[in-house]
């Protein structure tokens, strides 16, 4: 594949798609210890038919993005927290964790290398950071590999969801995201390839994505397939999202919940939100890196289906907090201490 250029790129028309940018970084774990690490040109990875990612999934990776503030600048949002989440995934995948300090700076190389992808300030798009760890070598046991690498890639992008802040349908799903005690919350590929299959399922029957409900019952909220779910309660004064130890934890659903009650005077909880209880909410949407906020017009559950605010206009309440957020890391509005960090 030839490496595209920026000028062939409509910013203003992004989807959620890989291009092949000039630019990514590669650190290897061998012998016990971390290379240096580097960019690198060469977007293909070798490894041996052998690896444990191959076989038993040992991977995980994390997603952030780089903003074009209008005076053509470029930041970072909150990457500290990405790097403190892959850390907390490398743990459950019995991964070495890489430094903090060294992901950011990883992250800015990369940016930087890549700076005419970051698409324009005012157009909406945004630079998507891909870093993804995955477990290599001559193995066949199951047992953790003892070489890994850790790579970090780019691309421009768009709306994950088609329509952006346009409300669409959900659908529950009779499937299982991840179990109590399992993987739920962290953010490796096995629980992405178990919701290819439901994902698909719903996007036939014409509906974004599928919220999945809790293991146990199937009867509580846990997070949609692809983002976390929040609701704002009928009088506009609780913002709502589910808890529950299978769920991943989202940074922009916590710099939302922080936003809510500190800059928009919310009510902000963690809690059980049952399916059959959706009448106490009369917005309610999907947050993630990917789909920054996401309306959610109606959930349709059998042959239930709560509608929100509207199936066709954006609630009062979720408009400000994408407001806020967006404002935050476009540089339009200052965010808290720590969440915005410049990439020189």
């Amino acid at each position: 594949m030839a490496k595209v250029k920026a000028t062939d790129i409509d910013f203003n028309n992004l989807g959620f798609n890989y291009f092949d940018l000039p630019y990514r970084f590669q650190a290897i774990w061998k012998d016990g210890k971390w290379s240096e690490g580097e960019l690198t040109e060469d977007a293909e990875v070798h490894i041996s038919e052998g690896s444990t990612v191959l076989h038993y999934g040992q991977s995980d990776f994390e997603g952030l993005k780089a903003y074009r503030t209008k005076d053509g600048s470029v930041q970072l949002f909150r990457p500290d927290r990405n790097a403190k989440r892959m850390q907390d995934s490398c743990a459950r995948m019995m991964m070495p964790a890489y430094s903090i300090d060294k992901f950011i700076e990883a992250v800015k190389q990369v940016t930087k290398a890549n700076e005419d992808f970051v698409p324009p300030y005012g157009t909406g798009g945004t630079l998507y950071l891909r870093p993804v760890m995955f477990g290599v070598g001559d193995n066949i046991g199951v047992h953790p590999a003892d070489e890994y690498i850790l790579r970090i890639f780019a691309m421009p992008v768009g709306a994950y969801f088609k329509g952006g802040m346009t409300p669409t349908s959900f659908v529950t799903s009779k499937y299982d995201r991840a179990a109590h005690q399992g993987t739920g919350q962290s953010k490796v590929g096995g629980n992405y390839a178990a919701s290819l299959l439901p994902g698909n399922e719903a996007h036939q029957a014409g509906y974004s994505d599928v919220v999945y409900l809790d293991p146990i019952e199937h009867k509580k909220i846990e997070e949609a397939g692809a983002a976390n779910f929040f609701g704002i309660t009928k009088d506009g004064k609780k913002f709502i999202t589910p808890k529950s130890p299978s769920i991943l934890p989202s940074i922009t659903k916590y710099s939302l919940l922080y936003l809510a009650e500190h800059r928009l005077g919310l009510q902000v909880e963690e809690g059980d939100i049952f399916i059959d209880q959706l009448d106490q909410f009369s917005e309610a949407g999907a947050c993630g890196t990917a789909a920054v906020i996401s309306p959610i017009g109606a959930i349709v559950d059998g042959d239930r289906k709560h509608v929100f605010y509207s199936e066709t206009e954006v609630g009062p309440v979720t408009q400000k907090l994408y407001d806020t957020l967006t404002g935050i890391q476009f540089g339009e509005i200052e965010g808290p201490e720590g969440w915005i960090v410049k990439v020189d």
